[in-house]
């Protein structure tokens, strides 16, 4: 992630990662399908890339600091050769950002080699970390997905696949796991179903896992479902076979996987993300009515909300917001006082909308308010008579503790301060948040986890800080 970027969002909730995988019989080029997977999940990371490739037994693994199209070229590809293949992009959000800490990570053993690429955080990897090195275990990274591969490797004389079922059955937290063992491809999903995980095939019969499905829908394949909450599915020959490892009744998926996380053209959970952001911003528009001459989507996971709010509010949606998507990755490193500079550089207004006019400007989230504030000044700047900021999440409260990057609660805006406090901050005219219920609502009225925005996390034990 350049520069500019990691300015840009530092008011937003960050992903740690996206996996992707890929079970064929015949086809030993996986590790292109892998690359497009990847490329199709970059919004999910951009610090490192890896891929893992599984040809008769033998695991290879390459991988590097930097977005995909970096770390590989098309040599590389043309020599990771095999019928499995796993791939990871990454945000870090435990361990520092280096190449030790790049995914999938790879073990051999006596019984044989394994491959692991994992997304999400968990909330005892301190302590079973403790227990393996007790036991004469050593580590290389310093990241949680290292403690998951070791477990299986010590738990591994009693087959491979009771192995990672006793792992994940032990391990707490939220995580999507793609795996590679002993000629299999074996994907997991967290008992909370909190991180997620799809599950498609191509004509030619070749399965993919994936952290959403427009990975999927970008290598020429269709999504089959979701990987359910406590299933693990293993992958080979024979087909796929499901296992339910934990029979955990509180499905909780995280919310903001349709607030921001995930592309919207992926469907997650029977779901599709933008249609669930367009009625977010119809019932936004619904909550608190405004007279206003335009509205604007900050781009880009703001726009499908904008859209919705304006076909219900009747107020004209345009565009007001340019992003550009050309920053070159050795840009100069912005300093505090640069942040507003960095801003301007990533997003410019488009002074012809929005001269005279009374603005609504629509984004997915208001985190930190920094960036909104920032906005605010901008389209103001840029001749607006009224700004009006309206986000279509609810406020954010509470630091996440299963694997998104937040900051500490003291640095949520709305941890301190009330709706027209914050207001008064970010100088909008007017402020609104979507309320939890009509972002339920928008979800279709099913389980999420809701916990940044009312502290109730599924899971009783927080990660550790």
């Amino acid at each position: 992630m350049n520069c500019i970027e990691k300015c840009f969002k530092k008011d937003k909730m960050e992903e740690e990662c996206g996996v992707f995988g890929v079970f064929s019989k015949n086809n030993l080029n996986t590790s292109n399908f892998t690359y497009y997977g990847l490329y199709a999940l970059q919004h999910r990371g951009q610090e490192s890339a890896g891929i893992s490739v599984s040809l008769d037994g033998n695991i290879t693994t390459f991988k590097g600091m930097g977005i995909t199209a970096d770390v590989f070229t098309p040599e590389t590809l043309e020599k990771l050769k095999g019928n499995i293949a796993i791939g990871h992009v990454r945000y870090s959000t435990t361990g520092e950002s280096r190449i030790e800490n790049a995914q999938p990570l790879e073990n051999k053993f006596k019984l044989g080699q394994i491959a692991v690429a994992h997304n999400g955080n968990l909330t005892n990897s301190k302590i079973i970390r403790e227990l393996l090195e007790d036991g004469g275990a050593t580590f290389n990274t310093t990241i949680d997905s290292e403690v998951i591969i070791k477990m299986i490797a010590r738990k591994a004389e009693s087959g491979m696949i009771d192995a990672i079922r006793s792992t994940v059955s032990a391990i707490k937290g939220a995580y999507a796991l793609v795996i590679i063992s002993n000629g299999k491809l074996i994907g997991v999903r967290d008992p909370y179903g909190i991180r997620p995980l799809s599950l498609g095939i191509n004509k030619n019969g070749d399965y993919f896992l994936s952290s959403e499905s427009c990975a999927i829908d970008a290598v020429g394949g269709e999504l089959i479902r979701d990987i359910e909450a406590g299933e693990m599915v293993i992958i080979d020959e024979n087909d796929v076979e499901s296992i339910k490892y934990s029979d955990n009744k509180k499905i909780a998926p995280c919310s903001f996987e349709h607030i921001y996380f995930a592309r919207p053209d992926s469907t997650i959970d029977g779901i599709n993300v933008y249609e669930a952001r367009v009625e977010a911003g119809r019932l936004l528009a619904k909550q608190m009515k405004v007279e206003a001459d335009i509205v604007i989507g900050v781009p880009d996971s703001g726009i499908p909300a904008a859209i919705g709010y304006a076909e219900e509010s009747g107020i004209p949606y345009g565009i007001g917001l340019i992003k550009n998507k050309y920053i070159g990755r050795t840009f100069i490193k912005p300093s505090q006082k640069l942040r507003e500079q960095a801003v301007a550089v990533k997003l410019n207004p488009l002074k012809v909308n929005l001269e005279g006019k009374r603005v609504v400007i629509i984004d997915d989230s208001l985190v930190r308010g920094t960036t909104s504030k920032i906005l605010i000044e901008i389209v103001r700047r840029a001749g607006a008579k009224e700004v009006h900021f309206r986000s279509a999440s609810p406020a954010v409260k509470y630091s996440c503790y299963y694997g998104i990057d937040t900051a500490h609660r003291e640095e949520l805006i709305a941890s301190k301060l009330s709706v027209e406090e914050i207001r008064k901050t970010i100088n909008a005219d007017t402020l609104d948040y979507l309320s939890m219920e009509n972002m339920l609502k928008s979800l279709k009225n099913r389980s999420y986890c809701v916990g940044c925005f009312n502290g109730a996390y599924p899971m009783s034990t927080p990660i550790e800080d």
